[in-house]
């Protein structure tokens, strides 16, 4: 477990900023906390700094997981979001989509979402925005 370079924070901080923009901060400090992202065997996990001092103790190959894991290095060094993250990353999400309960399904499964199954959408949209995906009971898909 160990701090991320500033090459590793900037690629997952620039993928993150694509879903909350400035509110990046919101994810760091916490009124519940310091929070903090560490990266262990190429996944990135987002952890209270108290849990961390607690780690601490435990050696590194014998860890397996700390916090919640937001997403992992692949080879080439991109970033890829994990659906672990979409809890913290939905309050904060600038561009919403919401789906109607017939797409739903389908959407979950794989498949595209066709103009006829979106519900509402987030003003001022741009094409190939990120955006976090919702049903309409506002449950972040």
């Amino acid at each position: 477990m160990r701090p991320l370079t500033e090459e590793e924070t900037r690629v997952m901080f620039e993928k993150i900023a694509k879903y909350i923009g400035e509110n990046l901060q919101l994810l760091v400090d916490r009124p519940d906390g310091t929070y903090c992202f560490r990266l262990h065997n190429d996944r990135v996990y987002y952890v209270s700094e108290k849990i961390l001092k607690l780690a601490a103790n435990i050696s590194g190959d014998k860890l397996v997981s700390l916090g919640t894991c937001f997403g992992k290095f692949t080879k080439t060094h991109k970033f890829r979001l994990h659906i672990t993250a979409l809890d913290y990353l939905a309050p904060y999400a600038k561009y919403k989509v919401w789906i109607k309960p017939g797409a739903e399904q389908s959407f979950l499964y794989g498949n595209h979402v066709l103009k006829s199954g979106l519900g509402r959408i987030t003003e001022n949209t741009c094409q190939y925005q990120g955006v976090v995906v919702y049903s309409m009971a506002d449950v972040p898909l």
